[in-house]
Order: C-alpha cells, then structure tokens, then sequence
C-alpha cells in the first residue's frame, strides 16, 4: 500500500511541474459538510478515472513527432494581465486589458527528477509569445492610444519544486523556483503620430516594460498553483501517513521493496532441482537455496530525465552478502557408482548499474543503454569428493577472484543482449493501458505486472 502511494506521489510529483508552471488558477472545488465518506470515496473513484483518461490522452499526444502542448493542461491561455503603469520620466504608459495569447503551445524540452532528495525541474519552451492590449502614453506635449502587439519569441519557462518531510511527519513542498526568459521580441504600437518620435527611445524600451511587468504576476500564479496542487494531491494521496525525518522515502520504499521480497517468498529462495545426462554421467542438484537476495539497496541517487521526448534513468543497486547451499549428486553408468556431497557457496556483494530509456512513444521499446555488473570476492566450501572437494575450492575460490572483472566484462554484453530481447517482447502502450484499468479496480492494492 505505501509503494502504491509513493508511487502516486512521485507521479504527481511530475505531472503538477510540468502541467501549472504556466497555469492559472481553476475554479475552486466545493464539497457539502453531508456525508463526506461517500463523497470521499466518489471523489477517489473520479480522480482514477480522471487519471487513466488522462494517461491515454498523453499516450496519443506523444505518438506525434513533434508534440505541442500537453492534453487537458489547466492553461489559461490567453491569460488576462493587470493593468500596467509606468512613469517614463517625462511621460506616463498606461497598458489595458493586455492578454497574453500561446502559453499553451509549449514543448516541454527538459525534466529532472530526484526521487531520493524529491525534487523536480522543468524546462518549457514557447516559439512566441503573443502580448495584446491598449496603451496610452500621456505627457505634458500630447497624448497617443491605440492598440499594441509585443511578440516575444523562443521563451523559456524553468521550474524547480522539492518536497520536504515536515516536524509532524507529513510530506509537503518544501519551495518552488520559476524563471521566465527570452530570446528576441518584436513590438507594434499604433497611433502614435507625434509621440512616436519624441519618444522613441522610450516605446523601444516598451517590450521590456511589458515582459517585466507580467513576469512577477505569471511567477506568482504559477507558483500557487503548483504548491496547492502538489500538496493537495499528497493530502489526498497518502492522508495521515506519516515519514520519519531520518530516512527519506525512497529508501523508506525501497526497505518495504526488501520485506515484499521476503513476504512473497522469494528470500530465501528455493531453486529448482537440476538434472544433466551425458553418456554414462549423470550429474543432480538438488535441496538448493539462496538467501539475501532481499538485502539489496540504492547506491547514488535515482533520477529520472526526460530530453528529445524519451525518459531515461541510471540506477545503481547493490546487495550484501549472497550466500546458498546445493546438494550435488555423481553417478557414472545409471547409478553404478554414485558420489553424494554438499556445497557452500558465499558472494561477498553483487552490483548492478542500469541505464534505461523508453521513448514517450510508447509504440517503440524500451533500450538498455548501459548495464555494468560488478562481483564481490567468492568463497566454496565442498564436502563428499574427497581429494578433489580442494581441487574444486582452490579452482572456484582462487580463478574467478583473480579474473572476476575479466569475467564480469565477458558475460555483461550476453546478459545485456538477453535482457534486451525480454524488453523487445513488451508491448509498453498495452501494458501501461491494462494496469491503469487494475489500478482503477484495485486502487492501493494495486501492483504493476509487465509479462515478458
């Protein structure tokens, strides 16, 4: 339940940076003092519904070569501006009814998320930015009004947010960072006859006055709306759960990662029996366990990228201490003579280094870009063959430990291969569609299922 939760979290985490860096405020939601379970329960019900209508929309947004835009993003687009005044020395600019037209055609061109310290940046890009309104500039000589047009373009919208586990236990946005830069503009302002030459040094300065005076009002709305929501959405999402302040919550979810893994009854784990014929020879391995697999842990932070419409992430994990135990079994000539023994074997430590990518068209497959796999010191203990139990600890204790790293280079590509020929086999649009259908049927009890 708590995995499922964070899980939530982290998506949300994403979802509100990218969708209301940029937006406006929505009307406000009002809820009846009557019955809340139910309308709580409806209210769930909705927000599953809402969300996997949503990821199919993303799902076909992102089939596009070039994608604009993000389906169903609250954007107030054109969004209303607040009158502007500016004294301009010998002259007073008057800006009404100004709109701001395109904040919904963006492409987002970069997101960074830190699972571990739980902070995301976003980067958004507009080609223009569309300004309208009606100015008046008014001095002791005349007086000029009209309509006016500033056109910034290549904007770039960038976004921090991090989340923090408060005193009482509940986690909650820490703080958010918005900047809003451009490349060029243009700017068209109409009638202004006489003024236009006196004061053209000052309407030069104009788009500037415009872009700075909007900026401090985009910030603050985009920065509400993102702490509201972020928050909001946590409420919702986890309740009263409450995170101790030692122990951020990824490990949190990766230490109940480690009890499922026991629970299910995968540490220790019992191998199946092994059985070889050759000739005359028959070789058997059986009563084989292997415990620690659960003692894995992160190493590094995990951060999630997205660039040129495809995510991707490195992450690194190692184990403790792999240890195991086989019964082996020797006949020669169906069992005409049959040597029994017992082998022990520890691996000090295991770790694997990933990096994955999968484009946003989720018609292509997932891609190992890199897969690096290191190998502690290994130790045999073997009983039951006599004089050859040491031939075999001298050839298992000493050879790979010597040639491990030329052994780990060896077999990295044939696993890498192999793994990639399982990722080719999962349809991820299919898979991301039929899990979303159980999420909304299970709700927490909910566990992702990608079949290979």
């Amino acid at each position: 339940m708590f995995k499922m939760k964070l899980q939530n979290i982290f998506f949300i985490f994403i979802l509100i940076s990218i969708k209301t860096i940029l937006a406006n405020n929505d009307e406000s939601d009002s809820t009846s003092d009557e019955d809340h379970s139910d309308l709580d329960d409806y209210n769930t019900r909705v927000s599953e519904n809402r969300l996997a209508a949503q990821m199919f929309s993303a799902l076909e947004h992102y089939k596009q070569e070039d994608p604009v835009g993000f389906p169903n993003a609250p954007i107030a687009d054109p969004m209303d501006i607040p009158d502007i005044k500016k004294s301009l020395g010998m002259a007073v600019l008057n800006m009404k009814q100004v709109k701001a037209y395109g904040l919904s055609k963006f492409r987002v061109k970069h997101v960074n998320v830190d699972l571990n310290k739980l902070k995301a940046g976003v980067i958004v890009q507009l080609d223009n930015l569309n300004v309208l309104g009606r100015y008046t500039l008014s001095s002791f000589l005349s007086k000029a009004e009209g309509p006016f047009t500033v056109v910034l373009k290549n904007v770039i919208v960038s976004g921090n947010a991090s989340l923090e586990v408060r005193l009482d236990g509940k986690l909650a946005t820490e703080k958010t960072n918005i900047d809003i830069t451009f490349s060029d503009m243009t700017m068209d302002f109409q009638n202004l006859g006489f003024l236009g030459a006196v004061f053209q040094s000052i309407i030069n300065s104009a788009p500037n006055l415009v872009f700075d005076s909007m900026k401090p009002f985009m910030i603050k709305e985009a920065d509400t709306k993102i702490r509201n929501e972020i928050d909001t959405n946590i409420e919702k999402s986890l309740g009263d759960y409450r995170f101790p302040n030692s122990i951020s919550p990824l490990d949190m979810a990766i230490a109940e990662g480690r009890r499922k893994v026991r629970d299910m009854g995968y540490d220790p784990f019992d191998v199946t029996d092994y059985n070889r014929t050759v000739g005359i020879f028959s070789v058997k391995m059986s009563k084989t366990w292997i415990t620690g697999v659960s003692s894995f842990y992160r190493v590094g932070d995990v951060v999630l990228k997205m660039d040129n419409n495809t995510v991707s992430t490195r992450v690194q994990v190692g184990t403790q201490a792999i240890k195991g135990a086989s019964q082996w079994e020797i006949s020669v000539g169906h069992g005409m003579i049959t040597r029994i023994g017992h082998v022990h074997f520890t691996v000090q430590h295991i770790r694997v280094t990933l990096e994955l990518s999968q484009p946003l068209d989720t018609r292509k497959r997932p891609i190992i870009n890199d897969l690096q796999i290191d190998l502690g010191n290994i130790q045999v203990r073997c009983d039951g063959a006599g004089t050859f139990d040491y031939v075999m600890e001298f050839l298992v204790n000493v050879l790979p430990n010597i040639l491990r790293y030329q052994i780990m280079d060896a077999i990295e590509n044939p696993i890498k291969m192999r793994l990639q020929e399982k990722l080719n086999q999962i349809d991820v649009e299919r898979a991301i569609k039929e899990n979303l259908y159980k999420f909304e049927k299970m709700g927490g009890d909910f566990r992702f299922d990608f079949k290979f």
